[in-house]
């Protein structure tokens, strides 16, 4: 997979993650050379979700704690999904850290998880996937912000209308 490039724009570069869902892959944007986050499933998946969580991100499209979706379509024989590309999960960051945080990073950690959270509840979904590797801090410039990944279990909860 690795330099093959998807809708002519996104180059795939090495493998970051993988499981059930598919496999993620760190990229670049060749056009304006921004790094991204390319998420791969198979379209013959016995359980896709990649359209839905795309689906998502469009809707959640502007959350302060929410990456941004660059593109989403089917190549070869994946279902494709790009977005902003992050750094390491909570879980990652709380492992190096000897399993030790301060007062003041749970706090503000919490702060902004909670925040991620309440932006979610409040365009009336539910994640179904809470958990410290689907909390990422920003890359580069955002690296003093956490983002709320994974949203393929997530569910709206209530009619925003009624």
């Amino acid at each position: 997979m690795q330099n093959k490039v998807i809708a002519g724009q996104f180059r795939i570069k090495s493998k970051i993650g993988g499981g059930s869902f598919g496999e993620v892959y760190f990229g670049e944007d060749v056009q304006i050379h921004e790094e991204v986050a390319i998420k791969l499933e198979r379209t013959k998946s016995r359980a896709p979700q990649l359209l839905y969580e795309s689906k998502i991100y469009l809707l959640f499209a502007g959350g302060i704690n929410i990456p941004r979706l660059h593109w989403f379509g089917t190549e070869s024989n994946y279902n494709v999904m790009v977005i902003d590309y992050l750094g390491k999960s909570l879980e990652d960051l709380f492992q190096l850290c000897h399993q030790k945080f301060t007062l003041k990073t749970v706090l503000m950690v919490a702060e902004q998880c909670l925040s991620a959270l309440q932006f979610v509840h409040l365009k009336t979904f539910i994640h179904r996937d809470i958990k410290p590797d689907n909390f990422l801090i920003g890359s580069k410039s955002r690296s003093n912000q956490i983002f709320i990944i994974d949203f393929g279990l997530s569910k709206r909860y209530k009619d925003p209308k009624t």
